[in-house]
């Protein structure tokens, strides 16, 4: 048992180091996943400037590539969608309505500029053999910028996941060079999309942002969509505005999609329901505003690591300065090759260095002659005489070259190299100007009216569906049949409301009740005293006072009760006051006098009598037990209400009896 358990995590452990590394996760290197690096390896070995079918490279891929076509073919068009590394010719699919691409027989495909100048330096890039050892592909490019900051990703991986939003190309290699002269810089997503962008809460790469749609609202009857959030197509957006609408959200007469290069959506709107007013509701209630946490995880030296998107530009700002110091060393050594290589060659034909040969009878006598017949010229060569392969190299030049040796074009030849040297040593010597040169090099092939950004950096309010909802259904009670709802037809209307309100009443019995608001709920006959939104601080604020007849043993009393609801339970009816007794007034005033006549010829000596409010404790429950007010009977009931202490002019009317 305990083997097997060993087995089944050594083997989990395999199984999600795979899928983290070679599937799911970007290389923080060159930006890509293992598919995407072998789509590009493959056009690059097979690039000639001209189109390829993408069936063609598809098929071309596979040998490096062990997961089926489908995969690679779903890479490529997302790679072309990018626009930054492959020129696609014809249909591609749409990213702002969703339309999916041609078929792999029907599009083509060809490397754009880009992608060599910032992947490609085979010299410097370790290849490893394919998974079937017949190839060999590169375990990770030396990408010279960025390459994930600027397209962006996704991936689920094993225990993981990682989200990175795309940034504008422009933006990004002028943080680069900010990031060469050791410069602070800030960088913000950047959508093909558009729309607006809220990144307060970016924290650089780490957190997450909120994006909206743009909207046209000059025609009050008529919206139009301009540009859509990312990751939203036109058609989802349309289905979540329809959905709203089906909840009673919004009031839309209409919806159509005319959404192609741009996007383009038209809503119109029902009678008395205008542009303006719904553009909120639209925002809080669909798709056309929406947050995205965002998680910079990407593989360094073979492990999974957090790396916030300024911190990934200044690596590639170093990066770039040691790649390009590797490829000017390489192309160093090459021209002092060459160089090496045109000054044997002068000398060995200038000063005859092949009449020496002639009486030679073996290969070595022959090597031996040529070496000796450059020793007089040794300071020319740089001390050290030639190799076998200088040897070989020298004595393959046919007789016609050397009959026909220029060497007024041989010095000038010699004369270009070595200012090739010159330029090669200077800008190893000023390594971060030629790195800043370099990135200027890459913003011309980008021209800033199609590359610029396209989304609005802004602060966005949020707002609840609920706080923006339009109130525009009656709630009406009925007393005749009892009956309370939006789809009541008889009797009066009490309160507007909006499908995400609940409502608080309170019947004329004391007993109240916190509901969501249906068509039609029956809650009984005796009248309705109080109705509001069912929100905790819009009912807290109320003082109840309720002036009610109880009975004791043999005692009728005459008692009040005055409290706040400050908890409920939502669709919980809660009994105010004893179950047999009657109330006789409920009021709303927080200060008031209960002015009281007693009945005559019950031989009270006082007839009439003033109470206030102020002398009655305040219960913060409606659970609580009432006050007496009074053991005598009574003719006549009247509450004032009271302004300080003062007593106001107008009474209260009664409410009912």
């Amino acid at each position: 048992m305990a083997r097997a358990e060993k087995l089944y995590k050594d083997y989990f452990l395999e199984y999600a180091s795979y899928v983290i590394r070679d599937r799911a996760i970007p290389d923080l290197l060159d930006g890509f996943k293992p598919v995407q690096r072998r789509i590009l390896h493959t056009m690059i070995s097979i690039d000639d400037g001209r189109f390829n079918k993408v069936a063609g490279v598809v098929g071309e891929c596979m040998k490096y590539h062990p997961h089926g076509d489908s995969s690679i073919y779903g890479a490529l068009v997302n790679i072309e969608n990018d626009g930054l590394f492959i020129e696609g010719q014809g249909n591609y699919g749409n990213i702002l309505t969703g339309d999916s691409a041609a078929a792999a027989r029907y599009i083509e495909c060809r490397l754009k500029p880009f992608a060599k100048k910032v992947l490609y330096s085979p010299e410097i890039t370790e290849y490893v053999d394919s998974y079937d050892g017949r190839n060999k592909e590169p375990v990770v490019f030396q990408a010279k910028v960025p390459v994930v900051a600027i397209t962006g990703t996704s991936g689920i991986a094993v225990g993981m996941s990682t989200k990175i939003l795309p940034h504008n190309i422009l933006e990004v290699l002028e943080c680069q060079k900010k990031a060469l002269r050791g410069e602070e810089f800030e960088i913000y997503p950047d959508f093909p999309t558009g729309g607006m962008v809220d990144v307060s809460e970016y924290d650089d790469g780490k957190g997450r942002v909120t994006v909206r749609a743009k909207f046209n609202t000059s025609d009050p009857k008529k919206l139009i969509i301009e540009e859509l959030p990312y990751e939203v197509t036109s058609s989802s957006l349309i289905e979540s505005i329809k959905k709203a609408d089906a909840g009673g959200q919004l009031k839309i007469a209409s919806i159509n999609d005319y959404t192609a290069e741009k996007a383009n959506i038209e809503i119109c709107w029902q009678r008395n329901v205008y542009s303006e007013d719904m553009v909120d509701l639209l925002y809080a209630t669909t798709d056309c505003q929406k947050k995205i946490s965002v998680n910079p995880l990407v593989i360094v030296d073979g492990l999974p690591k957090v790396v916030g998107i300024s911190e990934q530009i200044k690596f590639h700002a170093d990066h770039l300065v040691e790649t390009l110091r590797k490829e000017l060393n390489i192309e160093m050594g090459h021209l002092r090759d060459k160089l090496r290589a045109r000054t044997l060659e002068r000398i060995f034909i200038e000063e005859r260095i092949y009449k020496r040969i002639e009486s030679k009878e073996s290969a070595e006598a022959v090597e031996k002659a040529v070496v000796t017949g450059f020793k007089p010229f040794m300071s020319e060569i740089g001390d050290i005489l030639p190799t076998h392969d200088d040897v070989e190299r020298l004595l393959k030049i046919p007789i016609r070259r050397i009959s026909l040796f220029d060497i007024e074009k041989n010095r000038e030849e010699i004369r270009q190299i070595e200012a090739d040297i010159a330029l090669c040593q200077h800008r190893l010597d000023n390594i971060i100007d030629y790195a800043e040169d370099f990135i200027t090099e890459l913003e011309g092939m980008f021209d800033p009216s199609i590359y610029g950004r396209k989304s609005e950096i802004g602060q966005i309010e949020h707002k609840s569906a609920k706080e923006v909802a339009v109130r525009n259904m009656d709630v009406r009670y009925d007393p005749e049949t009892g009956y309370l709802g939006t789809n009541v037809k008889t009797g009066d209307s009490l309160l507007k409301i909006s499908t995400y309100d609940r409502i608080f009443y309170m019947k004329n019995n004391g007993e109240y009740r916190v509901t969501t608001i249906t068509d039609k709920i029956f809650i009984g006959k005796e009248g309705i005293f109080d109705i509001d939104y069912g929100e905790k601080e819009v009912v807290a604020k109320k003082i109840f006072t309720m002036i009610y007849r109880d009975k004791v043993g043999d005692r009728k009393l005459w008692m009040i009760k005055r409290f706040q609801i400050s908890a409920f339970s939502v669709d919980k009816t809660y009994i105010t006051v004893p179950e047999k007794a009657k109330i006789k007034k409920i009021c709303l005033y927080p200060s008031a006098i209960i002015h009281v006549k007693y009945k005559e010829g019950m031989k009270y000596r006082v007839l009439e009598e003033d109470f206030r409010f102020a002398d009655f404790k305040i219960l913060k429950s409606s659970s609580g037990q009432g006050n007496q007010l009074t053991t005598k009977e009574l003719e006549k009931l009247v509450i004032k209400q009271t302004k300080d202490t003062k007593t106001s002019l107008e009474a209260e009317p009664t409410l009912f009896d």
